[in-house]
């Protein structure tokens, strides 16, 4: 029998009745994305595969009271990497957040399955490649609780966590397998010895956040993780958007590797298209540096799906490979 699914569907079922017997406390929101990413060139004749890929993922809320919520979040996706052409392969469901929040005005608490903030690229970065490398250090899927609190024009975000090892860290469908702490990995210790900080703040048509994490060593690891990140954007105006990134760590993932990345990004939009170009960089003790550049242009229907398309090179270490990318984003709620 399996529980994680059973307890997905229970969670959907819930959410529906939710939304249907008290739509006023119930927030939700979601988007589906199709799409395919294909290396279609590259020095080494095994990377050259294509990737056809669907996602799916679901967030909502429900307020128990006025200060009390219970959050949840569905992703569905391929929970592992292509080793070769695949179509919708390896589909896994999971709940990448799951618990209780307590919320005073702009301020909160949360308990449970939750992300805590480190870095915004995957949020803040336009085009299909935008988070491409710097996703390697986003949180996810961690147990524990954060603290976001409003002070002084901007939000001071705290967490203290573990990487995720409950059975929560299982997928339905293609079931991905339980994390376990003796897996190794930084932050994946099954103790709340974890911990990320972040001040974010807008300042007109300007927003930064500077943060800093430790994430202990666990089974296997050679040392802790020490990080530091810094993020700005600017609209220059009605058209022009800039955004630049830089994270660097000491440890990185609990190995010896010092590890830099660094996202230069730009979006300009005309009407119903967005062009975007990008620069990323990743640049790891033992792997080299990684260089991608990209185009792109996301054209937004009246409807308001997306479709996107964009080209990328990709200067891995000296091996050289093109990319092209193309998806459809259908949001959900609302």
């Amino acid at each position: 029998m399996n529980y994680l699914a059973m307890g997905a569907a229970a969670a959907s079922v819930s959410l529906a009745a939710s939304a249907g017997l008290a739509e006023s406390r119930f927030t939700w929101d979601g988007e589906v994305e199709l799409g395919v990413d294909s290396v279609v060139n590259s020095d080494v004749a095994a990377n050259e595969l294509s990737d056809f890929y669907g996602t799916l993922e679901l967030n909502g809320e429900f307020a128990l009271t006025d200060n009390l919520s219970v959050f949840g979040g569905i992703t569905g996706e391929s929970v592992t990497d292509p080793t070769g052409d695949r179509v919708f392969g390896d589909l896994g469901f999971y709940f990448h957040e799951l618990g209780l929040r307590y919320s005073i005005g702009e301020s909160a608490v949360s308990f449970g399955k939750i992300t805590p903030s480190f870095g915004s690229t995957w949020d803040s970065a336009a085009g299909f490649y935008g988070d491409a490398l710097a996703g390697d250090y986003e949180l996810t899927e961690m147990i524990g609780a954060t603290a976001d609190f409003a002070v002084a024009g901007g939000t001071l975000s705290f967490g203290v966590f573990h990487a995720d090892d409950t059975y929560l860290s299982q997928s339905a469908g293609f079931n991905r397998g339980r994390n376990r702490a003796s897996d190794g990995g930084a932050g994946n210790t099954g103790k709340f010895d974890n911990f990320a900080v972040q001040w974010s703040q807008e300042l007109g048509d300007t927003f930064y956040h500077v943060g800093a994490r430790r994430l202990s060593a666990s089974a296997g690891d050679l040392k802790d993780e020490t990080g530091y990140v810094a993020g700005i954007g600017h609209q220059v105006n009605d058209q022009l958007g800039l955004f630049a990134e830089v994270a660097h760590f000491d440890g990185f993932g609990g190995t010896a590797d010092d590890a830099t990345f660094v996202t230069l990004n730009a979006a300009y939009t005309v009407g119903q298209i967005t062009y975007s170009g990008l620069i990323s960089q990743r640049d790891v003790d033992s792997a080299g540096q990684t260089n991608l550049y990209s185009v792109g242009l996301d054209y937004e229907l009246a409807n308001g799906m997306v479709l996107g398309a964009a080209l990328a090179h990709v200067d891995d270490a000296g091996t050289n490979s093109q990319q092209i990318g193309l998806n459809l984003v259908i949001p959900l709620g609302g």
